[in-house]
C-alpha cells in the first residue's frame, strides 16, 4: 500500500478557514479600524477598537486554556496584539499631533507623525513579544544574516532612489519634478521613509511571518500576508493608477516577506520597503 503524501483533507480544510479567518480578522482591525484611515467617526472607532481588542484577547486566552496553545496560539496572539498596536497608535498619534501642532501642509508635518507612529508600533510589539516570554528572534528582530539583508536592501533602496521621480510622475502624481526641488525634502523624507518601511514590515511579515508557518509553510505563509497587504492599499488616493499600483505592490510585498525568511531578519525588507516609498512621498510632497 502506497503512503499518503501531502496533508489530508482535513488538514487542507483547517489551512482553508484557519486562511480564510486570518484575513477576514487582519482585514478588520487594518481597514475598518486603520490607524490611517478609519471608517467611522472618533467616538464609535474608539468603541469598536476596545471591544475588536477585548474579543481577540477572549479569543487567545480561550485557546490558551484549551491546550491548543502550540497550534492556534501565536496566531490569537498575533492577531490581539495587531489590534492592541493599531488601536494605541490611533489614539496616541491623534493627541501628538495634536500636541505638536503639526499640519500635513508641509513635508515635516509627514516625517513627524511617521516617527512618532513608528515609535509607538515597535514599542507596542516588542513590549507586548517579550511579555509572552518570546524572543525578539520570534518577530524577525534580531541579527540573522545580517550583511546579505543589508547587501540586498542597500541595493533595492538605491534602485528607489534612483528612479525615485520618474516613477513619481508615472504613477504618483508629480510630472516635471526635479532634482532640485527634491533636495530640501531630504530631511524629511528619509526619516518617514524608514519609519513607514520599518513600522509595515514589523507589523505584517515580523509579527506573523513565523506564526504562519506551522500551518502553512514559508511560501503560502508569505502569498497570504502578502494578500492582506496588498488589499489593505486598495482605494489609496495617492496613485494615479490603481489597478497598476496594486499589481505592482503585490509582488514587492512578496519579495518583503521572501527576503525576511531567507535573511532570518527584516533589515533587508525594511530599506528594501523604504526605497519603495520614496517616489510615493516624492508625489505626495509635489502636491502639498
Amino acid at each position: 500500500m502506497m503512503e499518503q503524501t501531502g496533508p489530508s483533507p482535513r488538514e487542507r480544510f483547517e489551512r482553508l478557514w484557519l486562511g480564510l479567518a486570518f484575513v477576514a480578522t487582519g482585514l478588520l482591525v487594518i481597514v475598518v479600524f486603520s490607524p490611517w484611515r478609519p471608517l467611522m467617526s472618533r467616538v464609535p472607532d474608539y468603541v469598536g477598537r476596545v471591544l475588536l481588542c477585548a474579543a481577540l484577547g477572549t479569543v487567545w486566552r480561550v485557546v490558551r486554556r484549551s491546550g491548543l496553545t502550540r497550534r492556534y496560539g501565536p496566531i490569537a496572539f498575533g492577531l490581539f496584539v495587531l489590534a492592541l498596536t493599531v488601536t494605541l497608535d490611533r489614539i496616541i498619534s491623534i493627541y501628538v499631533v495634536d500636541y505638536l501642532g503639526v499640519t500635513d501642509e508641509v513635508p515635516s508635518g509627514w516625517a513627524i507623525p511617521k516617527v512618532n507612529e513608528f515609535l509607538i508600533v515597535f514599542a507596542v510589539i516588542i513590549l507586548c513579544t517579550r511579555l509572552s516570554g518570546e524572543r525578539l528572534g520570534a518577530i524577525y528582530l534580531h541579527r540573522g544574516r545580517l550583511r546579505l539583508g543589508l547587501i540586498i536592501g542597500l541595493l533595492a533602496f538605491a534602485v528607489g532612489a534612483v528612479g525615485a521621480i520618474p516613477v513619481a510622475g508615472l504613477l504618483f502624481n508629480a510630472p516635471g519634478l526635479t532634482l532640485a526641488r527634491v533636495i530640501p525634502w531630504l530631511p524629511w523624507l528619509l526619516p518617514y521613509v524608514l519609519a513607514n518601511g520599518a513600522l509595515e514590515e514589523l507589523m505584517f511579515r515580523g509579527l506573523f511571518l513565523r506564526k504562519l508557518q506551522p500551518f502553512f509553510g514559508s511560501f503560502h505563509s508569505n502569498l497570504v500576508l502578502a494578500v492582506v497587504f496588498t488589499l489593505l492599499h486598495h482605494g489609496v488616493s495617492y496613485t494615479s493608477d490603481q489597478y497598476l499600483f496594486l499589481a505592482i505592490t503585490f509582488p514587492l510585498a512578496l519579495a518583503w516577506g521572501y527576503l525576511a525568511q531567507k535573511t532570518d531578519g527584516l533589515w533587508g525588507s525594511i530599506l528594501f520597503h523604504a526605497g519603495m516609498d520614496i517616489p510615493i512621498m516624492l508625489g505626495t510632497f509635489a502636491n502639498l
